[in-house]
C-alpha cells in the first residue's frame, strides 16, 4: 500500500488482507481520536481567547475565582486525557508480534498522519492555556487582596 494525495492505494489482493487493513486502520483510529481532542481544545481556545484582550484593554476580567478554577480543571483534565489516559501515541499491542513489514506500514501511516507532531502542538496549546489561566488566577487574587 501507498499513500498519495491523502488516499491509501493498494492492489486488489492486498485489499482482501485483513491484517494489512489492521496496519492501516489503527493509525487512522488514533488520528481520529486525536482530532476529537484537538477540536475540544480549539473550542476552549475560541471560548477564552478574548480574556487576555479584555484584561489588557479594561484591566479586569469578569470571572469569579470558582470559574477560573473550573477552567484550570477543564484544561488539566483534557491534558491528562491526551497524555495519560489515551493510546494516541502508543503502538497497539497487536503490532508487538507482527511482521516487520506490517509494523513499517503502521509506522508509515502514523508518521504520514503527523500524530506525534500534532500531540506536540496540542501540548503547546495546553501550556499557553495554562499560562493564561495562571495569569488570570494571579490577577484575580491580587485584585481581591
Amino acid at each position: 500500500p501507498r499513500i498519495q494525495n491523502d488516499t491509501i492505494i493498494m492492489g486488489i489482493h492486498l485489499s482482501r488482507n485483513s491484517i494489512i487493513k489492521m496496519g492501516i486502520v489503527y493509525p487512522l483510529a488514533q488520528s481520529t481520536k486525536l482530532k476529537i481532542y484537538e477540536s475540544r481544545i480549539q473550542s476552549e481556545v475560541d471560548r477564552f481567547i478574548e480574556l487576555p484582550r479584555t484584561l489588557a484593554s479594561t484591566g479586569t476580567v469578569e470571572l469569579s475565582k470558582k470559574e477560573i478554577h473550573q477552567l484550570i480543571g477543564t484544561v488539566f483534565l483534557e491534558k491528562c486525557a491526551v497524555n495519560l489516559l489515551t493510546t494516541v501515541l502508543d503502538t497497539p499491542d497487536f503490532f508487538w508480534d507482527a511482521s516487520d513489514a506490517l509494523c513499517a506500514l503502521y509506522d508509515a501511516i502514523f508518521e504520514y498522519l503527523e500524530i506525534s507532531d500534532r500531540v506536540e502542538i496540542l501540548n503547546a496549546r495546553f501550556e499557553i492555556l495554562e499560562a493564561m489561566l495562571d495569569m488570570l488566577r494571579d490577577h484575580q487574587q491580587n485584585e481581591h487582596s
